[in-house]
């Protein structure tokens, strides 16, 4: 049993039965009484997501996930197909269970799969990744007193806004955790 207070983004835990995943955390403090935790869960078993407030000091069952780690082989539109590195098993994953993060994925991309009880259920993208530029809007630097930025659509079809010299053709590194531009390759 973990307290609420340990909650961060990432961490499952067990409650009324079901498993969840914290995508969001929020520790609220008023002048008077008990801190409020706001959170936003997703059920890893239906992909159902809900707000769930939880008061200072109750606690959750928290649960250990076994990793495995796979390489992205591709997506068919319902299904992401994997190869696991060690036993060369091809596992799949519902493509609604990856979301927006489908996006980060192209083939060879490693990563883990989360398991519990001998389902895959969850997943684990690695913190970049780098995807090659299929277009650019065309910028010119003119009088900009802070760093300009441009609209660049990636090889997977992830959108990011990025500076001004970056261009079709190029190669960016991509963080997973916020989809924002890191750097050139």
């Amino acid at each position: 049993m973990i307290d609420v207070n340990a909650l961060r983004k990432g961490t499952t835990f067990t409650l009324d039965g079901e498993l969840y995943k914290v995508l969001t955390y929020q520790h609220h403090k008023p002048g008077r009484g008990n801190a409020t935790i706001r959170t936003t869960i997703r059920n890893l078993r239906t992909g159902g997501t809900l707000q769930k407030n939880f008061i200072s000091g109750d606690r959750v069952q928290d649960i250990r996930m076994d990793g495995r780690p796979v390489q992205f082989l591709y997506n068919d539109g319902e299904f992401c197909h994997f190869m696991d590195l060690e036993t060369f098993d091809q596992p799949i994953l519902s493509a609604a269970t990856l979301g927006d993060d489908v996006l980060f994925l192209k083939e060879g991309v490693e990563l883990k799969l989360l398991q519990h009880d001998g389902d895959t259920i969850d997943y684990e993208l690695p913190v970049t990744v780098e995807l090659q530029v299929t277009e650019a809007e065309m910028a010119v630097a003119g009088d900009t007193a802070t760093g300009a930025t441009k609209e660049l659509v990636l090889e997977t079809g992830l959108k990011v806004r990025a500076p001004l010299f970056v261009s079709q053709g190029d190669v960016v590194r991509v963080d997973t955790r916020n989809g924002e531009y890191l750097s050139r390759v």
